[in-house]
Protein backbone atom coordinates (compact mmCIF):
# COMPACT_ATOMS: atom_id res chain seq x y z
CA UNK A 1 0.00 0.00 0.00
CA UNK A 2 1.22 3.48 -1.10
CA UNK A 3 1.46 5.30 2.56
CA UNK A 4 1.54 9.01 2.22
CA UNK A 5 5.09 10.16 3.27
CA UNK A 6 3.49 13.34 5.41
CA UNK A 7 1.86 10.93 7.79
CA UNK A 8 5.45 9.13 8.48
CA UNK A 9 7.13 12.45 8.24
CA UNK A 10 4.22 13.69 10.97
CA UNK A 11 4.91 10.83 13.26
CA UNK A 12 8.76 10.48 12.80
CA UNK A 13 9.24 14.71 13.50
CA UNK A 14 10.32 15.61 10.42
CA UNK A 15 10.21 17.71 7.65
CA UNK A 16 9.61 16.58 4.25
CA UNK A 17 13.59 16.97 2.13
CA UNK A 18 14.46 16.59 -1.42
CA UNK A 19 15.70 13.31 -2.49
CA UNK A 20 18.99 14.68 -1.96
CA UNK A 21 18.48 16.14 1.59
CA UNK A 22 19.71 14.74 4.37
CA UNK A 23 21.92 12.57 2.18
CA UNK A 24 25.26 10.61 3.54
CA UNK A 25 27.04 7.68 3.32
CA UNK A 26 26.31 5.74 6.68
CA UNK A 27 23.65 6.69 9.31
CA UNK A 28 22.92 5.26 12.83
CA UNK A 29 19.61 3.11 13.40
CA UNK A 30 17.88 4.34 17.13
CA UNK A 31 16.55 1.22 19.26
CA UNK A 32 13.38 2.56 19.16
CA UNK A 33 13.25 3.47 15.28
CA UNK A 34 10.11 2.56 13.47
CA UNK A 35 10.39 -0.14 10.08
CA UNK A 36 9.33 3.09 8.41
CA UNK A 37 11.74 4.78 9.90
CA UNK A 38 14.41 2.64 9.05
CA UNK A 39 13.25 2.47 5.26
CA UNK A 40 13.15 6.50 5.19
CA UNK A 41 16.62 6.97 6.55
CA UNK A 42 17.94 3.43 4.38
CA UNK A 43 16.42 5.65 1.27
CA UNK A 44 18.67 8.69 1.91
CA UNK A 45 21.72 6.71 2.07
CA UNK A 46 24.18 7.58 -1.01
CA UNK A 47 27.55 6.85 -2.40
CA UNK A 48 30.50 8.92 -2.72
CA UNK A 49 31.37 10.12 -6.10
CA UNK A 50 34.09 7.34 -6.19
CA UNK A 51 31.81 4.51 -5.32
CA UNK A 52 29.24 5.50 -8.21
CA UNK A 53 32.37 5.47 -10.42
CA UNK A 54 33.97 2.37 -9.37
CA UNK A 55 29.67 0.91 -10.35
CA UNK A 56 30.31 2.49 -13.44
CA UNK A 57 33.26 0.47 -14.47
CA UNK A 58 30.62 -2.88 -14.46
CA UNK A 59 33.53 -4.77 -15.77
CA UNK A 60 36.80 -5.27 -15.18
CA UNK A 61 39.92 -8.08 -15.35
CA UNK A 62 42.01 -9.21 -12.45
CA UNK A 63 45.85 -10.31 -12.94
CA UNK A 64 47.10 -12.85 -11.06
CA UNK A 65 51.22 -12.90 -12.15
CA UNK A 66 54.23 -13.29 -10.10
CA UNK A 67 56.40 -15.96 -8.11
CA UNK A 68 53.25 -18.28 -8.45
CA UNK A 69 53.24 -17.93 -11.79
CA UNK A 70 56.82 -19.89 -11.97
CA UNK A 71 56.19 -22.48 -9.39
CA UNK A 72 53.32 -23.79 -10.40
CA UNK A 73 51.46 -22.92 -7.33
CA UNK A 74 48.14 -20.88 -5.79
CA UNK A 75 50.33 -19.41 -2.45
CA UNK A 76 53.15 -19.03 -2.22
CA UNK A 77 55.77 -19.81 0.66
CA UNK A 78 57.75 -16.09 0.33
CA UNK A 79 60.66 -18.48 0.38
CA UNK A 80 61.46 -18.13 -3.49
CA UNK A 81 64.12 -16.67 -4.81
CA UNK A 82 63.85 -13.11 -7.21
CA UNK A 83 65.67 -15.64 -10.20
CA UNK A 84 62.40 -17.77 -10.60
CA UNK A 85 60.65 -14.54 -12.39
CA UNK A 86 61.77 -15.12 -15.74
CA UNK A 87 58.88 -14.67 -18.33
CA UNK A 88 60.13 -14.87 -21.79
CA UNK A 89 57.66 -12.79 -23.87
CA UNK A 90 56.10 -10.28 -21.18
CA UNK A 91 53.47 -7.78 -23.34
CA UNK A 92 51.28 -5.74 -20.78
CA UNK A 93 49.57 -4.58 -24.53
CA UNK A 94 48.51 -7.51 -25.15
CA UNK A 95 47.09 -8.35 -21.63
CA UNK A 96 44.84 -5.07 -22.37
CA UNK A 97 43.79 -5.47 -25.62
CA UNK A 98 42.24 -9.03 -24.65
CA UNK A 99 40.63 -6.86 -22.16
CA UNK A 100 39.81 -4.59 -23.82
CA UNK A 101 37.81 -6.98 -26.61
CA UNK A 102 35.79 -8.28 -24.02
CA UNK A 103 34.43 -4.94 -22.80
CA UNK A 104 35.94 -4.97 -19.73
CA UNK A 105 36.44 -1.00 -18.40
CA UNK A 106 39.73 -1.31 -16.08
CA UNK A 107 41.97 -3.72 -14.74
CA UNK A 108 43.20 -4.61 -10.73
CA UNK A 109 47.08 -5.90 -10.65
CA UNK A 110 48.47 -8.11 -8.10
CA UNK A 111 51.38 -6.48 -7.48
CA UNK A 112 52.42 -8.02 -4.44
CA UNK A 113 50.48 -11.62 -3.34
CA UNK A 114 50.91 -13.59 -0.32
CA UNK A 115 54.65 -14.65 -0.75
CA UNK A 116 55.68 -10.89 -0.77
CA UNK A 117 57.49 -10.92 -4.25
CA UNK A 118 56.91 -7.42 -5.84
CA UNK A 119 56.34 -6.67 -9.19
CA UNK A 120 57.99 -3.44 -8.91
CA UNK A 121 60.62 -1.24 -8.51
CA UNK A 122 60.25 -1.05 -4.25
CA UNK A 123 62.82 -0.20 -1.90
CA UNK A 124 61.11 -2.28 0.70
CA UNK A 125 62.43 -5.60 0.24
CA UNK A 126 65.14 -7.59 -1.73
CA UNK A 127 62.13 -9.99 -2.95
CA UNK A 128 61.12 -8.06 -5.96
CA UNK A 129 62.01 -8.25 -9.48
CA UNK A 130 64.80 -5.23 -8.59
CA UNK A 131 66.47 -8.37 -7.60
CA UNK A 132 65.34 -10.25 -10.38
CA UNK A 133 67.51 -11.33 -13.58
CA UNK A 134 64.20 -9.89 -15.70
CA UNK A 135 65.36 -7.07 -17.65
CA UNK A 136 68.66 -7.13 -15.61
CA UNK A 137 66.51 -6.11 -12.69
CA UNK A 138 64.77 -2.74 -14.27
CA UNK A 139 61.41 -4.22 -15.00
CA UNK A 140 58.83 -2.89 -13.83
CA UNK A 141 55.58 -5.00 -14.37
CA UNK A 142 53.20 -2.28 -12.52
CA UNK A 143 54.34 0.68 -14.56
CA UNK A 144 53.65 -1.61 -18.00
CA UNK A 145 50.58 -2.63 -16.87
CA UNK A 146 49.42 1.36 -15.84
CA UNK A 147 50.31 2.64 -19.13
CA UNK A 148 48.84 -0.29 -21.03
CA UNK A 149 45.96 0.52 -19.09
CA UNK A 150 46.06 4.34 -19.48
CA UNK A 151 46.88 3.06 -23.89
CA UNK A 152 43.10 1.30 -24.01
CA UNK A 153 41.20 3.87 -22.09
CA UNK A 154 41.53 0.99 -19.02
CA UNK A 155 40.95 2.28 -15.44
CA UNK A 156 44.25 0.83 -13.01
CA UNK A 157 44.11 -0.54 -9.89
CA UNK A 158 46.08 -2.40 -7.28
CA UNK A 159 46.26 -5.30 -5.08
CA UNK A 160 48.55 -5.29 -2.51
CA UNK A 161 48.51 -8.65 -0.07
CA UNK A 162 48.41 -7.20 3.95
CA UNK A 163 49.43 -10.85 4.21
CA UNK A 164 53.84 -11.01 3.61
CA UNK A 165 55.07 -14.40 3.84
CA UNK A 166 58.72 -13.13 3.28
CA UNK A 167 59.41 -10.31 5.00
CA UNK A 168 60.22 -11.37 9.16
CA UNK A 169 58.64 -8.08 10.17
CA UNK A 170 55.34 -9.67 9.32
CA UNK A 171 53.02 -9.81 12.80
CA UNK A 172 55.20 -6.76 14.66
CA UNK A 173 54.39 -3.66 14.64
CA UNK A 174 57.15 -2.90 12.43
CA UNK A 175 55.24 -4.24 9.36
CA UNK A 176 53.17 -1.44 9.25
CA UNK A 177 55.27 0.94 8.42
CA UNK A 178 56.49 -1.61 5.00
CA UNK A 179 53.04 -2.05 4.32
CA UNK A 180 52.90 2.42 4.47
CA UNK A 181 56.00 2.45 2.04
CA UNK A 182 54.82 -0.16 -0.15
CA UNK A 183 51.33 1.81 -0.34
CA UNK A 184 53.23 5.20 -1.17
CA UNK A 185 55.02 3.55 -4.07
CA UNK A 186 52.45 2.37 -5.89
CA UNK A 187 49.92 5.17 -5.09
CA UNK A 188 52.88 8.00 -6.06
CA UNK A 189 54.23 6.72 -9.08
CA UNK A 190 51.81 5.07 -11.52
CA UNK A 191 49.23 7.60 -11.78
CA UNK A 192 45.29 7.46 -11.22
CA UNK A 193 44.89 4.45 -9.30
CA UNK A 194 40.79 3.95 -9.06
CA UNK A 195 40.65 0.62 -6.92
CA UNK A 196 43.01 -0.71 -3.80
CA UNK A 197 42.31 -4.14 -3.54
CA UNK A 198 43.00 -5.94 0.53
CA UNK A 199 42.05 -9.40 1.15
CA UNK A 200 42.31 -10.99 4.70
CA UNK A 201 43.90 -13.73 3.72
CA UNK A 202 45.74 -15.04 6.88
CA UNK A 203 45.93 -11.37 8.76
CA UNK A 204 47.96 -11.73 12.02
CA UNK A 205 44.62 -12.89 14.31
CA UNK A 206 46.81 -13.80 17.10
CA UNK A 207 46.85 -9.92 17.48
CA UNK A 208 44.83 -8.27 15.14
CA UNK A 209 45.18 -4.99 17.08
CA UNK A 210 48.96 -4.27 15.40
CA UNK A 211 47.95 -4.20 11.67
CA UNK A 212 47.08 -0.53 11.03
CA UNK A 213 43.73 -1.02 9.08
CA UNK A 214 42.61 2.84 10.01
CA UNK A 215 46.29 4.74 9.42
CA UNK A 216 46.06 2.34 5.70
CA UNK A 217 42.81 3.82 4.83
CA UNK A 218 44.10 7.11 5.55
CA UNK A 219 47.36 6.98 3.62
CA UNK A 220 45.34 5.69 0.12
CA UNK A 221 42.54 8.55 1.31
CA UNK A 222 45.57 11.10 1.03
CA UNK A 223 47.81 9.58 -1.81
CA UNK A 224 44.81 8.53 -3.65
CA UNK A 225 41.19 10.07 -3.07
CA UNK A 226 39.15 8.97 -5.74
CA UNK A 227 40.49 5.03 -5.42
CA UNK A 228 37.91 2.80 -3.66
CA UNK A 229 39.12 0.23 -0.99
CA UNK A 230 37.58 -3.07 -1.84
CA UNK A 231 36.93 -5.64 0.00
CA UNK A 232 38.79 -5.48 2.84
CA UNK A 233 38.17 -1.77 3.02
CA UNK A 234 35.61 1.13 3.67
CA UNK A 235 33.91 1.28 -0.09
CA UNK A 236 33.66 -1.79 -1.44
CA UNK A 237 32.38 -5.29 -0.32
CA UNK A 238 32.92 -9.03 -1.31
CA UNK A 239 29.84 -10.37 -2.80
CA UNK A 240 30.70 -13.36 -0.60
CA UNK A 241 31.96 -16.38 -2.87
CA UNK A 242 34.80 -16.79 -5.28
CA UNK A 243 32.41 -19.07 -7.88
CA UNK A 244 30.68 -16.22 -9.40
CA UNK A 245 27.51 -16.88 -7.27
CA UNK A 246 25.11 -13.75 -6.92
CA UNK A 247 22.38 -12.99 -4.77
CA UNK A 248 18.63 -12.43 -6.60
CA UNK A 249 18.66 -9.58 -4.71
CA UNK A 250 22.01 -7.06 -4.25
CA UNK A 251 21.85 -3.90 -1.89
CA UNK A 252 24.11 -0.92 -2.05
CA UNK A 253 23.08 0.26 1.25
CA UNK A 254 23.32 -3.02 3.70
CA UNK A 255 23.47 -2.94 7.96
CA UNK A 256 26.91 -3.37 9.80
CA UNK A 257 27.28 -4.24 13.28
CA UNK A 258 28.42 -1.15 14.44
CA UNK A 259 27.65 1.32 16.57
CA UNK A 260 30.89 3.31 15.15
CA UNK A 261 29.69 6.23 13.26
CA UNK A 262 32.98 7.47 12.20
CA UNK A 263 34.67 6.13 9.14
CA UNK A 264 36.49 3.62 9.42
CA UNK A 265 39.65 5.52 8.26
CA UNK A 266 39.25 7.20 11.91
CA UNK A 267 38.00 4.68 13.61
CA UNK A 268 40.64 1.77 15.47
CA UNK A 269 38.74 -1.37 14.53
CA UNK A 270 40.35 -4.95 14.95
CA UNK A 271 41.15 -7.25 11.99
CA UNK A 272 38.63 -9.57 12.94
CA UNK A 273 36.15 -6.72 13.20
CA UNK A 274 37.17 -5.60 9.40
CA UNK A 275 36.90 -9.07 8.04
CA UNK A 276 33.35 -9.45 9.77
CA UNK A 277 32.34 -5.79 8.68
CA UNK A 278 33.00 -6.63 5.33
CA UNK A 279 32.73 -9.94 4.24
CA UNK A 280 29.28 -10.60 4.97
CA UNK A 281 28.52 -14.02 3.36
CA UNK A 282 24.34 -14.08 3.99
CA UNK A 283 21.76 -14.63 1.25
CA UNK A 284 19.54 -11.55 2.10
CA UNK A 285 22.04 -8.16 3.13
CA UNK A 286 19.63 -5.36 2.83
CA UNK A 287 15.82 -6.13 2.85
CA UNK A 288 12.86 -4.65 5.09
CA UNK A 289 13.33 -7.77 6.90
CA UNK A 290 17.26 -7.94 7.52
CA UNK A 291 16.99 -3.52 8.48
CA UNK A 292 14.36 -4.21 11.23
CA UNK A 293 17.79 -5.37 13.18
CA UNK A 294 20.37 -3.03 12.00
CA UNK A 295 22.79 -0.77 14.46
CA UNK A 296 24.01 1.36 11.23
CA UNK A 297 23.26 1.64 7.82
CA UNK A 298 26.30 2.22 5.17
CA UNK A 299 26.38 2.64 1.72
CA UNK A 300 29.15 -0.82 0.23
CA UNK A 301 28.32 -2.22 -3.38
CA UNK A 302 29.47 -5.74 -3.86
CA UNK A 303 31.98 -7.12 -5.79
CA UNK A 304 31.36 -10.32 -7.75
CA UNK A 305 35.17 -11.74 -8.54
CA UNK A 306 36.09 -15.22 -9.71
CA UNK A 307 38.64 -17.09 -12.24
CA UNK A 308 37.99 -17.71 -15.83
CA UNK A 309 39.89 -20.84 -14.76
CA UNK A 310 39.84 -23.23 -11.43
CA UNK A 311 43.29 -21.50 -10.18
CA UNK A 312 43.88 -17.82 -9.49
CA UNK A 313 47.49 -18.11 -10.60
CA UNK A 314 48.42 -19.68 -14.85
CA UNK A 315 48.76 -23.25 -14.55
CA UNK A 316 49.39 -25.23 -17.84
CA UNK A 317 47.48 -28.36 -16.74
CA UNK A 318 44.53 -25.55 -16.97
CA UNK A 319 44.38 -25.04 -20.44
CA UNK A 320 41.59 -26.92 -21.68
CA UNK A 321 39.70 -25.99 -18.47
CA UNK A 322 38.92 -22.37 -19.39
CA UNK A 323 34.80 -21.46 -18.38
CA UNK A 324 32.42 -21.55 -21.31
CA UNK A 325 30.99 -18.71 -22.97
CA UNK A 326 27.55 -20.02 -21.54
CA UNK A 327 29.05 -19.82 -18.44
CA UNK A 328 30.60 -16.25 -18.23
CA UNK A 329 27.31 -14.91 -19.72
CA UNK A 330 25.84 -16.10 -16.94
CA UNK A 331 28.56 -14.91 -14.39
CA UNK A 332 27.84 -11.34 -16.43
CA UNK A 333 23.97 -11.00 -16.36
CA UNK A 334 23.98 -12.52 -12.27
CA UNK A 335 26.95 -9.96 -11.60
CA UNK A 336 26.80 -6.74 -14.29
CA UNK A 337 23.10 -7.11 -14.03
CA UNK A 338 22.67 -7.62 -10.44
CA UNK A 339 23.90 -4.49 -9.64
CA UNK A 340 27.45 -5.89 -8.56
CA UNK A 341 30.70 -5.25 -10.15
CA UNK A 342 32.23 -8.43 -12.02
CA UNK A 343 36.07 -8.57 -11.55
CA UNK A 344 37.17 -11.71 -13.37
CA UNK A 345 40.46 -13.35 -13.16
CA UNK A 346 42.83 -13.72 -16.32
CA UNK A 347 46.30 -15.17 -15.53
CA UNK A 348 49.12 -14.49 -17.56
CA UNK A 349 50.88 -17.29 -18.28
CA UNK A 350 54.92 -18.16 -17.67
CA UNK A 351 56.04 -16.38 -21.69
CA UNK A 352 53.89 -12.91 -19.62
CA UNK A 353 51.19 -13.22 -22.25
CA UNK A 354 47.59 -14.05 -21.95
CA UNK A 355 47.12 -17.51 -23.17
CA UNK A 356 45.50 -18.18 -26.33
CA UNK A 357 42.21 -19.90 -24.59
CA UNK A 358 41.47 -17.55 -22.59
CA UNK A 359 41.99 -14.49 -25.35
CA UNK A 360 39.90 -16.42 -27.63
CA UNK A 361 37.00 -16.66 -24.82
CA UNK A 362 37.16 -13.04 -23.51
CA UNK A 363 36.65 -12.02 -27.48
CA UNK A 364 34.20 -14.64 -28.35
CA UNK A 365 32.30 -12.97 -24.61
CA UNK A 366 32.93 -9.33 -26.12
CA UNK A 367 31.56 -9.72 -29.53
CA UNK A 368 28.01 -11.60 -28.24
CA UNK A 369 27.78 -8.45 -25.11
CA UNK A 370 28.39 -5.70 -28.08
CA UNK A 371 25.66 -7.69 -30.55
CA UNK A 372 23.28 -7.79 -27.93
CA UNK A 373 23.46 -4.28 -26.69
CA UNK A 374 24.29 -2.15 -29.42
CA UNK A 375 21.21 -1.28 -30.18
CA UNK A 376 18.52 -0.05 -27.50
CA UNK A 377 14.80 -0.65 -29.03
CA UNK A 378 13.49 1.52 -26.45
CA UNK A 379 15.52 4.41 -26.99
CA UNK A 380 12.38 6.33 -29.16
CA UNK A 381 9.81 5.00 -27.36
CA UNK A 382 7.29 7.05 -26.79
CA UNK A 383 6.96 7.19 -22.97
CA UNK A 384 4.55 8.06 -19.86
CA UNK A 385 4.21 7.71 -16.09
CA UNK A 386 1.86 7.33 -13.57
CA UNK A 387 3.20 9.96 -11.80
CA UNK A 388 6.46 12.77 -12.30
CA UNK A 389 7.63 14.82 -9.26
CA UNK A 390 5.96 17.91 -9.29
CA UNK A 391 4.69 17.55 -12.66
CA UNK A 392 8.33 18.61 -13.53
CA UNK A 393 9.72 17.80 -16.85
CA UNK A 394 13.20 18.07 -15.95
CA UNK A 395 12.23 14.52 -14.22
CA UNK A 396 10.24 12.98 -16.60
CA UNK A 397 9.72 9.63 -17.99
CA UNK A 398 11.59 10.79 -21.13
CA UNK A 399 14.68 10.94 -18.98
CA UNK A 400 14.95 7.15 -18.59
CA UNK A 401 15.62 6.26 -22.63
CA UNK A 402 18.00 9.67 -23.03
CA UNK A 403 20.96 8.02 -22.77
CA UNK A 404 22.25 10.14 -19.95
CA UNK A 405 23.68 9.17 -16.77
CA UNK A 406 22.96 12.12 -14.84
CA UNK A 407 19.12 12.75 -15.59
CA UNK A 408 16.26 10.85 -14.46
CA UNK A 409 12.88 10.00 -13.72
CA UNK A 410 10.90 10.53 -9.93
CA UNK A 411 8.31 10.67 -7.81
CA UNK A 412 7.48 12.88 -5.66
CA UNK A 413 8.53 11.70 -2.38
CA UNK A 414 5.97 9.33 -0.26
CA UNK A 415 4.48 7.45 -3.92
CA UNK A 416 5.98 4.62 -4.04
CA UNK A 417 4.38 2.71 -7.03
CA UNK A 418 4.32 4.19 -10.32
CA UNK A 419 3.97 2.57 -13.87
CA UNK A 420 6.05 4.05 -17.05
CA UNK A 421 4.67 2.67 -20.64
CA UNK A 422 6.56 2.71 -23.19
CA UNK A 423 5.03 2.50 -27.04
CA UNK A 424 7.88 1.47 -29.27
CA UNK A 425 5.90 2.42 -32.86
CA UNK A 426 6.02 -0.93 -33.94
CA UNK A 427 6.05 -4.54 -33.09
CA UNK A 428 9.88 -5.33 -31.85
CA UNK A 429 11.18 -8.84 -30.72
CA UNK A 430 13.18 -8.76 -27.38
CA UNK A 431 14.71 -10.89 -24.81
CA UNK A 432 16.45 -8.84 -22.32
CA UNK A 433 15.42 -5.38 -20.50
CA UNK A 434 17.73 -3.47 -18.51
CA UNK A 435 16.85 -0.69 -15.69
CA UNK A 436 19.40 1.72 -13.92
CA UNK A 437 18.84 3.58 -10.78
CA UNK A 438 20.06 7.00 -10.41
CA UNK A 439 22.22 5.21 -7.48
CA UNK A 440 23.69 9.33 -6.81
CA UNK A 441 20.44 10.12 -4.69
CA UNK A 442 20.50 6.32 -3.18
CA UNK A 443 18.72 3.04 -3.79
CA UNK A 444 15.23 2.73 -3.75
CA UNK A 445 13.22 0.40 -5.88
CA UNK A 446 12.45 -3.18 -4.26
CA UNK A 447 10.36 -4.54 -6.87
CA UNK A 448 8.82 -4.17 -10.15
CA UNK A 449 7.83 -6.36 -13.10
CA UNK A 450 7.52 -5.92 -16.85
CA UNK A 451 4.31 -6.40 -18.92
CA UNK A 452 3.31 -6.91 -22.57
CA UNK A 453 0.65 -5.74 -24.42
CA UNK A 454 -0.57 -9.14 -26.20
CA UNK A 455 -3.87 -10.05 -27.42
CA UNK A 456 -5.82 -7.37 -25.85
CA UNK A 457 -4.36 -7.57 -22.81
CA UNK A 458 -1.19 -7.03 -20.24
CA UNK A 459 0.66 -10.14 -19.67
CA UNK A 460 3.43 -9.86 -17.60
CA UNK A 461 6.70 -11.54 -18.82
CA UNK A 462 9.21 -11.03 -15.61
CA UNK A 463 9.55 -9.96 -12.28
CA UNK A 464 12.56 -8.66 -10.00
CA UNK A 465 13.00 -6.85 -6.91
CA UNK A 466 15.99 -4.82 -6.01
CA UNK A 467 17.34 -2.69 -9.26
CA UNK A 468 20.27 -0.46 -8.03
CA UNK A 469 22.85 0.85 -10.77
CA UNK A 470 21.93 -1.68 -12.84
CA UNK A 471 19.42 -4.79 -13.14
CA UNK A 472 19.52 -6.90 -16.47
CA UNK A 473 16.70 -9.54 -16.87
CA UNK A 474 16.50 -12.20 -19.61
CA UNK A 475 13.84 -14.34 -20.78
CA UNK A 476 11.97 -15.98 -23.52
CA UNK A 477 11.79 -13.82 -26.62
CA UNK A 478 8.92 -11.14 -26.56
CA UNK A 479 7.68 -9.17 -29.35
CA UNK A 480 5.29 -6.23 -28.39
CA UNK A 481 4.73 -2.91 -29.41
CA UNK A 482 3.92 -1.87 -26.05
CA UNK A 483 5.68 -2.71 -22.41
CA UNK A 484 4.85 -1.54 -18.93
CA UNK A 485 6.87 -1.34 -16.16
CA UNK A 486 5.27 -1.40 -12.94
CA UNK A 487 7.35 -0.47 -10.39
CA UNK A 488 5.06 -2.49 -7.35
CA UNK A 489 7.21 -1.30 -4.16
CA UNK A 490 10.09 1.29 -3.65
CA UNK A 491 11.72 3.39 -0.76
CA UNK A 492 10.71 7.48 -0.10
CA UNK A 493 10.32 7.35 -4.03
CA UNK A 494 11.83 5.53 -7.01
CA UNK A 495 13.89 6.94 -9.04
CA UNK A 496 15.06 5.59 -13.19
CA UNK A 497 18.32 7.04 -15.19
CA UNK A 498 17.91 4.22 -17.58
CA UNK A 499 15.58 1.53 -19.35
CA UNK A 500 15.95 -1.06 -22.04
CA UNK A 501 15.19 -3.78 -24.30
CA UNK A 502 17.53 -5.44 -26.47
CA UNK A 503 17.70 -8.96 -28.44
CA UNK A 504 21.23 -11.32 -27.64
CA UNK A 505 21.67 -13.63 -29.99
CA UNK A 506 21.12 -17.40 -29.96
CA UNK A 507 24.56 -19.34 -28.74
CA UNK A 508 24.93 -22.66 -30.37
CA UNK A 509 23.18 -25.40 -28.41
CA UNK A 510 25.15 -27.48 -26.50
CA UNK A 511 28.62 -25.14 -26.60
CA UNK A 512 30.33 -27.37 -23.50
CA UNK A 513 30.46 -30.48 -26.30
CA UNK A 514 32.66 -28.72 -29.18
CA UNK A 515 36.24 -28.99 -28.42
CA UNK A 516 39.21 -28.20 -30.51
CA UNK A 517 43.37 -29.21 -29.90
CA UNK A 518 43.70 -26.10 -27.70
CA UNK A 519 40.47 -27.02 -25.26
CA UNK A 520 36.71 -26.24 -25.42
CA UNK A 521 35.14 -23.86 -28.32
CA UNK A 522 31.91 -22.29 -27.33
CA UNK A 523 31.32 -20.18 -30.65
CA UNK A 524 33.45 -18.76 -33.00
CA UNK A 525 33.98 -15.61 -34.00
CA UNK A 526 32.50 -16.45 -37.80
CA UNK A 527 29.61 -17.72 -36.00
CA UNK A 528 29.28 -14.51 -34.22
CA UNK A 529 29.55 -12.69 -37.69
CA UNK A 530 26.80 -14.95 -39.10
CA UNK A 531 24.81 -14.14 -35.87
CA UNK A 532 25.09 -10.07 -35.77
CA UNK A 533 24.09 -10.58 -39.33
CA UNK A 534 21.19 -12.39 -38.99
CA UNK A 535 19.82 -9.87 -36.02
CA UNK A 536 21.08 -6.74 -37.92
CA UNK A 537 23.28 -5.60 -35.35
CA UNK A 538 26.48 -3.55 -35.73
CA UNK A 539 29.81 -4.90 -35.30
Amino acid sequence: MNRPLASIAVSLGLLIFSTSALAQSSVMIEPGDSIEQIVVKAARVRPADRQVAWQELEFTAFIHFGMNTFTDREWGTGEETPDQFAPTAFDARQWTRAFKAAGMKGVVLTAKHHDGFCLWQTDTTKHSIKHSPWRDGKGDVVRDVSEACRAEGLAFGVYLSPWDRNTKEFGKPGYNKIFQQQLRELLTNYGPVVDVWFDGAHAPRDRPEIFDWSGHYRLIRQLQPGACVSVMGPDVRWCGNEGGHTRPAEWNVVPIDSTDPRPAETSQETTEAIIMRFKDQAADLGSRDVLRSAKQLMWRPAMTNTSIRPGWFYHASQDARVRSLDNLLNIYYGSVGGNTQFLLNIPPDRRGLIHENDVQRLAELGRVLRATFATNLAEDAAVKASAVRGGDSSHGPDKTIDGKKDTYWTTDEGTTEAVLEYDLGQARSFNVAMLGEYITVGQRIEAFSLEAWQDGQWREFARATAVGYKRLLRFDEVTAQRVRLRIIQSRLCPTLSGFGLFHTPVVPASPQIRRDKAGTVTITAAEIDVLEAATGKPK
